[in-house]
């Protein structure tokens, strides 16, 4: 990876959940090229290993590190195994987070004649939609709680969140999902003020359409031609294409570079090739 422009994050260690992701591990790798010690974070302890061994086969410096973002006793150890190997933590990207089936409908809009038919809101399953709100929501809270602490009082200590566009305007058959991602935008906001006299700022990134293990399934048919939910996403989207992972480096970056953002607080950036500001018309 090479990266847009250079920072020096050397000296800082930086802590990403979710970080055996599509575009978390991107996240991590390109923090890792700034000079900074990523400690990569996530469920599936072989996937944050493969990740922190691609950093440092490229010459950085990674760890990685199992931890459920839903449990504070998991998060406390991370942390503990984070300190002891590079030190106290000045970065936490929250990047876990994630949808489930069964807080998703089959049609986007409601006809009474589907109801027995297919997956109607009506079917929406209570668990999933926990699952969807506690995964996105108190896997972003927790891990703040835990590392934060960390970040008390320094002078250059941040917070990422990883919004969605779903936060702006909710996309059809996914309410849970696009309920928890504004949950996550107006988290920020909250984070950022009550932490305003503590030397860390808190920032969002709003991510618009890009192509991860996650949605693939949704996007792509097998055959590697757009399904009709990837068309219609990308009518709405003026620049006409999913985003590449390595676009939503250059936003990372500079939310994170104290000379650049300084004073950059509590915002949530869309990065959406222009899916927010197109009508449709």
């Amino acid at each position: 990876m090479k990266l847009p422009f250079q920072i020096d994050l050397s000296n800082k260690v930086c802590v990403v959940t979710g970080g055996g992701g599509v575009l978390c591990s991107m996240f991590a790798k390109a923090i890792a090229l700034t000079g900074a010690k990523v400690a990569v974070l996530d469920l599936n302890e072989a996937a944050a290993q493969k990740v922190a061994d691609e950093i440092n086969a490229e010459g950085g410096t990674a760890m990685g590190v199992s931890a459920n973002v839903l449990e504070t006793e998991s998060l406390e150890q991370a942390k503990a195994v984070v300190n002891k190997t590079f030190g106290s933590v000045d970065i936490l990207i929250n990047g876990a987070g994630g949808n489930n089936p069964k807080a998703t409908t089959d049609d986007e809009f409601f006809a009474p004649e589907n109801l027995g038919k297919m997956k109607t809101f009506f079917d929406l399953d209570k668990a999933g939609v926990e699952f969807v709100f506690n995964l996105n929501f108190l896997g972003t809270l927790l891990p703040t709680q835990v590392f934060a602490k960390d970040m008390l009082d320094k002078e250059d200590a941040s917070i990422i969140n990883i919004s969605s566009m779903n936060a702006f305007t909710p996309l059809t058959k996914i309410p849970a999902y696009s309920g928890a991602k504004a949950a996550i935008s107006n988290f920020t906001q909250w984070l950022a003020v009550h932490f305003a006299h503590t030397g860390i700022r808190v920032n969002a990134i709003a991510p618009g359409f890009f192509l991860t293990n996650q949605n693939r399934s949704l996007l792509m048919k097998e055959d590697g031609t757009y399904t009709a939910r990837s068309e219609k996403i990308l009518s709405q989207t003026p620049m006409g294409r999913f985003g590449e992972a390595e676009e939503l480096v250059g936003t990372l970056l500079w939310l994170l570079c104290r000379p650049a953002s300084g004073f950059v607080n509590g915002i949530v950036v869309p990065v959406d090739g222009g899916f927010s500001a197109y009508s449709g018309v």
